[in-house]
């Protein structure tokens, strides 16, 4: 019987182009980013509507190192397709029983837990014909595509088979969502704004913590470490705070990595 409460699901693999291994590179205090998002996600579960909490990977026995990791924080995982995202999330969803999906990529270290329990809480009371929830900008972009890093989104099972027996083409199955949220005619989809989960987050257009390059993962430990050694609540707002009042020099690199690195 499939569950009410949306699975999380986790998407991460150690072959990223621009910056290899990043998902296991030592972080913080012997930590990836990846332990350290593992260990946030179960320290929120208790507020989450969620069913549990999953990673998907890859075959690569390169990725056996992400499997490592979950074996230590006792992480369900699940094992698919390289190349073939879409197909890694409908295979994980099948196994587990899972029709609502939160997807979360790993590299996101500072995921806000406070946007992501109204996520859950919706799919799980009102998402029942919905096939995509999540955030966008004032110009109505999807959280997804920004460089906030602070975002999950939702979708059905459903919805990414509907994907699959639509299209062939190699951008869709390897961002997962990319086409459901572009084809709001076909699919029934609902974008909170963006500025109502994070007030004045739009004005900040250098914010950048997404994780794909050395400079992002300099950067990033760079915030990681004042809030850990400060005992800081990592939110969104008191890593603006922090930014915009102690270390706003960070902003200029993240500026130039948004223009080369757009999405």
């Amino acid at each position: 019987m499939l569950s009410m409460k949306p699975l999380i699901i986790i998407q991460a693999r150690t072959g990223s182009t621009r910056l290899p291994n990043k998902m296991t590179m030592p972080f913080y205090g012997g930590k990836s980013v990846l332990d350290i998002l593992l260990e946030r996600l179960k320290f929120a579960k208790p507020e989450l509507e969620i069913e549990d909490i999953v990673v998907a990977t890859t075959n690569n026995p390169k990725d056996d190192a992400i499997i490592d990791k979950c074996k230590a924080h006792n992480i369900q995982y699940f094992r698919g397709s390289e190349n073939d995202v879409l197909q890694r999330f409908i295979d994980t969803a099948t196994k587990y029983n899972a029709e609502k999906i939160i997807r979360i990529c790993a590299d996101n270290v500072f995921l806000d837990t406070t946007s992501l329990a109204v996520l859950s809480s919706y799919m799980k009371t009102n998402g029942g014909n919905l096939d995509y929830i999540s955030f966008k900008k004032s110009d109505n972009t999807p959280s997804i595509l920004t460089h906030y890093g602070f975002f999950a989104e939702g979708v059905t099972l459903s919805a990414l088979k509907k994907v699959k027996s639509l299209t062939d083409n190699n951008l869709y199955h390897e961002h997962v969502t990319n086409y459901i949220y572009n084809a709001q005619d076909i699919f029934n989809v609902k974008l909170f704004p963006i500025e109502d989960a994070i007030k004045g987050i739009e004005s900040h257009t250098d914010l950048r913590l997404t994780l794909d390059t050395q400079d992002d993962f300099d950067i990033q430990k760079t915030i990681y470490s004042h809030f850990i050694e400060n005992k800081l609540e990592i939110t969104p707002s008191n890593i603006i705070d922090y930014l915009d009042n102690e270390n706003p020099g960070l902003y200029t690199i993240m500026s130039k990595t948004i223009k080369s690195n757009s999405k």
